[in-house]
């Protein structure tokens, strides 16, 4: 029997190859097409939502800047950094994009418990937080009745370039990350954590592995 999703580990990918093969697959898939999960990191980069307002973009300096079509503000991603790319048909697995949400919120929530974390999301702001300290972001697109775009999960990275912008548009806001509140510090571990909880908040078999 054919699995329902597919769980991918990507490795370190460059951002906007990554942004664009997303985008052509997403296009190209028919109702045949299985889904897929993507896990990987990316080098240094910021990223702006279709919404973004460059006022929260503080100091770039020489990190690049990448305009791109999820919602949301602005945020960082850089090594260390655990991103998901849930490429999912939701009107085929029954999800609306607020269950899509909560389901990436509540799989970063339940690993991080699984440390010993306690983690919540807000119902002012996507993503978890720890103690009002920002540990995942979630921004997505839909097209085509399909996701891409998804979640980034901060594992144990450099922090300093969130300090050049707004993260996610609120100034001030504290960021935090796996290694520092006593978790793990690899992201393909953080990966494998992950996954059933992200398989079962999203409505499929979770005996799957990531390969």
């Amino acid at each position: 029997m054919t699995e329902p999703v597919s769980l991918r580990w990507l490795g370190m990918r460059d951002y906007e190859p990554t942004w664009r093969r997303m985008q052509a697959l997403t296009d190209a898939r028919d109702a045949n097409f299985r889904d897929e999960i993507w896990f990987l990191q990316h080098p240094p980069v910021f990223t702006l939502g279709m919404a973004a307002s460059r006022e929260h973009l503080l100091a770039p300096g020489t990190i690049p800047v990448v305009p791109i079509d999820r919602g949301g503000q602005v945020t960082y991603h850089g090594p260390g950094q655990l991103v998901v790319y849930p490429l999912i048909d939701l009107r085929r697995q029954k999800l609306g994009v607020r269950d899509l949400v909560t389901a990436l919120e509540m799989a970063v929530c339940d690993t991080a418990a699984g440390y010993g974390i306690e983690a919540c999301p807000r119902a002012d702001a996507p993503g978890v937080y720890v103690d009002g300290r920002k540990l995942a972001s979630v921004g997505l697109r839909i097209r085509r009745g399909c996701s891409y775009h998804g979640l980034a999960f901060n594992v144990a990275m450099d922090l300093e370039p969130f300090a050049r912008i707004n993260p996610c548009g609120f100034a001030g806001l504290e960021v935090t990350q796996l290694e520092d509140l006593g978790g793990p510090a690899d992201p393909r571990q953080v990966a494998a954590d992950l996954a059933p909880h992200l398989l079962q908040r999203l409505g499929y078999p979770t005996g799957l592995c990531l390969k």
